[in-house]
């Protein structure tokens, strides 16, 4: 396995290039040690921490695992999540090595998040951080044949933030082309209009007693720029006017701002924008349960805190009888992840492409179920290293063959496309990940029955406040 760190695929974006687009990266003369990953974009709490890569403002890297440097082999771009807020490729669970041992090139890479990635700032573009994303995926399309990769065989992937990273990208048309395959896991549903974005980048700068404009922006330090959002996102809670946002703690996402994003990804892909691209989409059977956990609430969601829930994120909808945090972790669960991807794969269907859907159901002993993120160390195949090892416990031999069977999927699509059954209108027909697979009918029928009316659009600031 040749592997290489830490490669500039764009300039950094400080001085001049800050807020902007990301600019073409200077050459180097010589040999450059790739050995390192780079350090990660400016996030909270884990910018510059010791051992996740070198010092320095050179963010936008990629990096790369090739089992065969003179092969030919499809590609697989890894987009990692963090709620648009945090994330770097350097991470332990994101190791490339077992999933390119499959025959395939695996390319992992930072992208701007936050503020400098996500904010909507006065004379900067929107959406920098899916820019740098396109930037990553011209950088793969112009070099990875000399790392043993086909540029006409490459597939993105990525979960949660990653995921609607994917399907943001599937409706940019700036994207188009650079991709031929597509996988999206735990699609969130939460995509801003202008409105929403400016007013929460408004919160932002006010923190430092600044307007959101480029001109202000540009005197403060990275660092200091992720304390303002840390300290918009502890009182979140007080801006009613940015409605579920607010609830869930969500202060960055996708702009469509009419140019970079034209349409939410589920109004592009109805409109036939990604019938070039064989889609997978899919979730966690318990993606709230992680959060619940996080929240301090696992164990102890009252009946009110559940009716609060569906009032809040199933507005008009209907459930059935469920015990109090059933209930909060079925509501949540659709709203933020599960109907969005499950959506997404029926928008990709009803626009002529084609679309494959999963859901993980397989759960590790202890109280997380199957819960959100899961999937990530099943497919890498990174089971005992980084975050995900506190999600996946002890690793036992059905979790070494969980994941087998994942990591083979995954890079199987990427080989040959056409992985299980298409999903339909009729059959919907799902690949379910349990103890052992099964191809059925998509298992949540009873949630996508309740949702069926429902359209995920652009989130406005809240009338009402």
């Amino acid at each position: 396995m040749a592997v290489f760190r830490g490669i500039p695929f764009a300039a950094p974006p400080v001085g001049a290039a800050r807020f902007a687009a990301p600019q073409p990266v200077v050459a180097w003369d010589g040999v450059r040690d790739a050995l390192a990953f780079g350090p990660p974009p400016p996030q909270a709490g884990v910018f510059g921490m010791d051992g996740v890569g070198v010092a320095g403002d050179e963010w936008l890297t990629v990096n790369v695992w090739s089992p065969d440097m003179a092969g030919d082999l499809p590609v697989m771009v890894w987009i990692q999540g963090g709620a648009y807020t945090i994330g770097m490729s350097g991470l332990a669970e994101y190791d490339g090595a077992r999933l390119a041992a499959d025959g395939v090139v695996v390319v992992t890479f930072n992208y701007r998040v936050g503020i400098e990635g996500f904010a909507l700032i006065e004379g900067a573009p929107a959406n920098r951080g899916l820019l740098d994303q396109v930037a990553a995926l011209e950088w793969v399309s112009a070099n990875i044949r000399a790392f043993g990769g086909d540029p006409a065989r490459v597939t993105i992937f990525g979960e949660s933030a990653g995921g609607g990273s994917v399907a943001a990208l599937m409706a940019m048309p700036r994207a188009k082309g650079l991709f031929h395959r597509a996988i999206a896991s735990s699609v969130p549903g939460v995509f801003f209009a202008p409105d929403l974005a400016a007013d929460i980048a408004v919160a932002c700068a006010a923190e430092l007693g600044l307007r959101p404009t480029v001109a202000d922006l540009s005197t403060v330090e990275p660092e200091m720029l992720t304390v303002a959002g840390d300290e918009v996102m502890a009182k979140i809670g007080q801006f009613a006017r940015w409605g579920q946002v607010a609830h869930k703690n969500i202060p960055f996402a996708p702009v469509v701002d009419g140019d970079v994003l034209p349409v939410t990804p589920w109004e592009a892909l109805e409109s036939g924008a990604g019938r070039d691209v064989e889609l997978i989409a899919g979730h966690t059977r318990d993606e709230q349960r992680l959060l619940t956990a996080l929240e301090g609430m696992l164990g102890q969601v009252t009946a009110d805190q559940a009716a609060w829930a569906l009032e809040v994120f199933a507005p008009g909808l209907t459930y059935p009888q469920l015990a109090p945090e059933e209930l909060f972790e079925v509501v949540c669960s659709d709203w933020l992840f599960r109907m969005p991807s499950l959506h997404l794969a029926e928008a990709q269907v009803a626009g002529g492409g084609r679309a494959h859907v999963f859901e993980v159901t397989w759960a590790p002993a202890g109280p997380l179920g199957a819960c959100h993120g899961l999937d990530v160390p099943l497919v890498f195949g990174n089971l005992g290293v980084g975050g995900t090892a506190a999600i996946l416990g002890d690793v036992t031999a059905e979790t070494e063959e969980v994941s087998a069977r994942m990591r083979t999927a995954w890079s199987g699509f990427a080989i040959h496309g056409d992985p299980w059954p298409a999903y339909d209108a009729t059959n919907r027909l799902t690949r379910v990940f349990g103890v052992e697979d099964e191809v059925t009918a998509y298992p949540e029928e009873v949630s996508r029955m309740i949702w069926r009316a429902h359209a995920f659009r652009q989130i406005s600031l809240d009338p009402q406040h």
